[in-house]
């Protein structure tokens, strides 16, 4: 039946458990025996004590030596790893619950806490790190952003909560009820994205959006903000400040800081398309002190092939997205940002919709002919001929409608399919370097 549980072939069912089991003498246990609760009256006070000593010893000492496998941030990362109940804020929450390894007093401290000097690397051995850090976390894609005068620009002026944002030359960030405080030393962004479900996202009735449509979408927030408090507590235990501020879109315009950091390319749905994911993503993005090698922005035909392709502007169930060929400098409203050439949006009819419609919309983003995940219309051949040259776009775009790879998906079908992890293949397209 469709409930069934698609095993290897070579699994099969059995009556019972192939662990012997004698129901006569099977207790209910209690929990409180735990080994990992109880090690001390097991074992006795005073040697429970010494081998914390042991541990405690142990640990500074192969910090201190860089002893590979043991180094600072190794420790960060196992740290960080125990994290994830996204009880984040600007500052990060300290100090954090307790809990092993021995040696650190069961909490996630700093290294001037312990007296062991901080991590300190070049800003490209930094960069790998991150990366390396927040994909374990459960980023999909990850860049950096040097805020130089420019790129300040994309921080808040004020956050979505009400505090104002301000530089200052300060040692350690800060914040009050009225303001948010970055030292000037935080001079660059870590900006990371989370792959949304390509299957959720086509789960339309019509072109109306359903509840599954919104799933992928809060799944990504969630996700993300347990990447951030990750992030955070990475980057406190190395004896950095990984500053955020209201988790879902605070602290800078993501997409511009994506654009920034070499992730994707502004487009026609006024979001990031990455050309691995399209815009089936969302956009994340911290302030550090750490240093870290800043990406550049690319070009890979996106930005051009919105000038034919319209195909999300169609569709809009509010006529809220640009049906012009070229981009604007002209803003629509107080909502979008000036001082950039874009297919401005019409934020009022896009979020009235949401108002009066039973469940938030997407179909802009389960329309664009980037979104199907690099099986079919953006294959390789097909991407490269986008970036290379804009002369079959128009082509290309009916191709996509040709296959019916735009069409939506029956909602209903979408509990029998036997689809990975958070219904995404996160592991096509994404940086493994």
């Amino acid at each position: 039946s469709k409930a069934e549980w698609k095993r290897p072939w070579w699994v099969r069912s059995a009556d019972k458990p192939t662990v012997e089991i004698d129901w006569d003498q099977m207790e209910r246990f209690d929990s409180r025996k735990i080994m990992q609760r109880s090690f001390a009256k097991y074992v006795g006070e005073d040697e429970a004590a010494r081998l914390s000593t042991i541990g405690a010893e142990r640990t500074q000492q192969w910090i201190l030596e860089n002893r590979p496998g043991y180094s600072l941030r190794d420790r960060a990362i196992d740290l960080a790893g125990r994290r994830g109940r996204a009880n984040i804020g600007f500052l990060g929450v300290w100090p954090p619950r307790r809990y092993p390894p021995p040696g650190w007093g069961g909490q996630m401290v700093s290294p001037e806490e312990i007296g062991i000097p901080r991590w300190e690397a070049s800003p490209e051995e930094n960069a790998r790190m991150v990366r390396a850090a927040a994909k374990d976390f459960g980023a999909t894609q990850v860049g950096f952003v040097e805020l130089d005068e420019h790129n300040r620009k994309f921080i808040f002026d004020f956050d979505p909560d009400g505090p104002k944002i301000e530089f200052e030359d300060v040692d350690q960030a800060y914040e009050t009820d009225k303001k948010r405080v970055i030292p000037n030393k935080a001079r660059w962004v870590i900006v990371f994205t989370v792959q949304m479900s390509e299957e959720l996202m086509k789960r339309t009735s019509g072109r109306a959006p359903t509840p599954l449509v919104s799933s992928t979408t809060g799944l990504a927030y969630s996700r993300g903000r347990n990447i951030i408090e990750r992030l955070q507590t990475f980057l406190h235990v190395l004896g950095y400040q990984g500053l955020m501020g209201p988790w879902e879109n605070g602290l800078g315009i993501a997409p511009a800081l994506g654009v920034m950091a070499g992730l994707g390319e502004l487009s026609r749905l006024q979001k990031l398309i990455t050309p691995e994911h399209g815009p089936l993503q969302r956009v994340f993005k911290m302030v550090t002190d750490l240093p870290l090698a800043p990406g550049k922005p690319i070009d890979a035909g996106i930005m051009r092939f919105c000038r034919t392709c319209k195909k999300c502007a169609e569709a809009c169930p509010s006529g809220a997205l640009s049906m012009e060929t070229e981009p604007s400098w002209e803003v629509v409203g107080p909502w979008s940002n000036p001082g950039h050439r874009a297919y401005f949006q019409d934020g009022t009819k896009c979020s009235g919709y949401w108002l009066r419609s039973s469940s938030s919309c997407a179909t802009c983003l389960g329309i664009c002919p980037f979104s199907h995940n690099n099986r079919y219309f953006i294959h390789r051949a097909v991407a490269a001929t986008i970036a290379a040259t804009p002369l079959l776009n128009g082509f290309l775009t009916r191709m996509d409608g040709f296959f019916d790879l735009d069409k939506p998906r029956d909602p209903e079908s979408w509990w029998s399919q036997n689809l990975p992890p958070y219904g995404t293949d996160a592991n096509k397209g994404t940086q493994l370097e």
